[in-house]
């Protein structure tokens, strides 16, 4: 399927920060990911008085897609309330390089644009290389029991 135009994803993302929920940081943010197949997820940031629970608008956006059984991304949009435009954070790379590196990533902000590819955002990353498959095959079920009988 082709591509959503770009303009399209920066509005949905934009649409998005209506609903972001920043009561401490006041830093609002939308994320329209387009799926390889042309779909769009949106996400808006959920704060947290115990910070370490904000959902980032990244990842609800994954979430959602994921959710819809999608996993394969094309091109995500990250939208801001502030000056200027943002890379997603660490967490949201590591989050977004599950699925792949060769997301396009697009930052907006009162104008202003910039593009990363998402392995430039997060070059050797951990992922599922990096874990022993062990006697599961790494295929997410677990090992036998050994004590079992």
């Amino acid at each position: 399927m082709d591509p959503v135009p770009l303009d399209r994803l920066v509005t949905l993302a934009r649409e998005m920060l209506a609903y972001s929920y920043a009561p401490y940081s006041r830093f609002s943010v939308g994320a329209a990911l387009e799926t390889d197949t042309g779909e769009v997820f949106t996400g808006c940031n959920v704060e947290n008085a115990s910070y370490g629970l904000t959902i980032c608008a990244e990842q609800n956006a994954v979430a959602a897609a994921v959710s819809r059984g999608r996993r394969r991304f094309r091109r995500l949009v990250v939208v801001t309330g502030g000056q200027r435009a943002v890379a997603p954070c660490g967490r949201c790379r590591q989050v977004l390089a599950e699925f792949g590196t060769d997301l396009m990533v697009y930052g907006v902000a009162n104008g202003e644009r910039v593009n990363w590819q998402l392995k430039d955002l997060i070059p050797d990353h951990f992922g599922r290389d990096f874990l022993d498959a062990g006697p599961a095959g790494g295929d997410g079920t677990a090992p036998p029991n050994p004590g079992a009988r």
